[in-house]
């Protein structure tokens, strides 16, 4: 596949349709851009003394939840945690809504659920769950704090996009999602996600984003646009497991991956530090003031979003944002 088919079946593709939905939800609800509880970061991040509260939720296609049960109630609790992470934050409780067709069917979803809770060590404050349903679904909140926030508007031009996926795991095929936590150790997950927030502590970056089911290029996209920004990124340099083909591995979902907008004199701190854990982290792109995203591969460029001219998700800082 040559580059401009790449950026055509990455724009055309299912993650990225998704993301297009929210703008209408935006409009409906009258919320957008950079307000004093931003919308469009991974948390809404809610002024609490000298830090923030931040409150997600993440919710699950019915055929995910009918097609791998365990897992997706695992998911509820794994997605929530990367969210807070990506903020900067610790977590401080989860809850889910879980919807079944009998309590046999809501097991497996209830025990994945548990099972993530006990691995991360996070509490599991309470739920609804009805086990008389038509269909099964599944929804789950977190509630989080950060003592200094990373978020999706505040990267800035001239900064070095680093991408941190943990490849040590395998894709749950036919999904696109790689999974390399459900066999890891707790206490080697724990201690990962609390890299995020002692990069934000420590003042070597101000923005960052979880990788979603967007993939690792759309979730760039997120983060650019939401900062009013384009940039260039290499898709030869982002890090992936060699077995699995890069049309693929773009679109995927990373239980473990995270985008960082990093100063450039911080590049080295912050990949050693995701390295020594034995995550790949490596500088994939630049961001420029241009709002057009553009895709490298070798010599070779194609634009993938003109944001001049389309949104993506509408939840762009104000015109009148300036950088803290």
């Amino acid at each position: 596949m040559n580059l401009a088919d790449l950026c055509a079946t990455l724009r055309d593709g299912k993650g990225l349709a998704h993301k297009r939905d929210i703008a209408g939800v935006l409009r409906r609800l009258g919320l957008g851009g950079a307000s004093p509880v931003a919308v469009g970061d991974d948390c809404a991040a809610i002024p609490d003394g000298d830090g923030f509260l931040l409150f997600a939720i993440e919710g699950f296609m019915p055929e995910f939840v009918a097609a791998d049960p365990y897992f997706a109630g695992y998911c509820g609790v794994m997605v929530n945690l990367s969210d807070v992470a990506a903020m900067g934050g610790r977590a401080l409780a989860v809850v889910d809504a879980l919807f079944a067709e009998s309590g046999a069917a809501a097991a497996p979803v209830l025990e994945g659920f548990a099972a993530a809770a006990a691995k991360y060590g996070v509490p599991v404050a309470g739920g609804h769950t009805n086990s008389r349903a038509a269909s099964p679904g599944l929804s789950a909140a977190i509630l989080g704090r950060a003592n200094k926030l990373l978020t999706s508007f505040d990267a800035r031009p001239e900064e070095i996009l680093i991408a941190a996926i943990d490849l040590r795991g395998r894709m749950r095929d036919p999904a696109p999602y790689w999974d390399a936590s459900s066999d890891a150790e707790g206490a080697r997950l724990r201690a990962d996600l609390l890299l995020l927030p002692e990069i934000a502590e420590a003042g070597l970056c101000r923005a960052a984003k979880d990788i979603s089911m967007a993939g690792t290029i759309g979730t760039a996209l997120m983060l650019l646009e939401a900062s009013r920004l384009g940039g260039v990124i290499d898709i030869g340099k982002i890090p992936r497991p060699a077995h699995v083909p890069l049309p693929r591995w773009l679109t995927a979902f990373p239980s473990f991956g995270f985008l960082l907008s990093v100063p450039p004199e911080n590049t080295e701190a912050v990949t050693g530090l995701f390295t020594a854990r034995g995550i790949a982290a490596a500088a994939i792109g630049v961001t420029s003031s241009s709002r057009i995203v553009r895709l490298r591969d070798g010599a070779a460029e194609a634009v993938l979003w003109d944001f001049r001219d389309e949104d993506l998700t509408g939840c762009a800082a104000r015109e009148d944002f300036a950088h803290a």
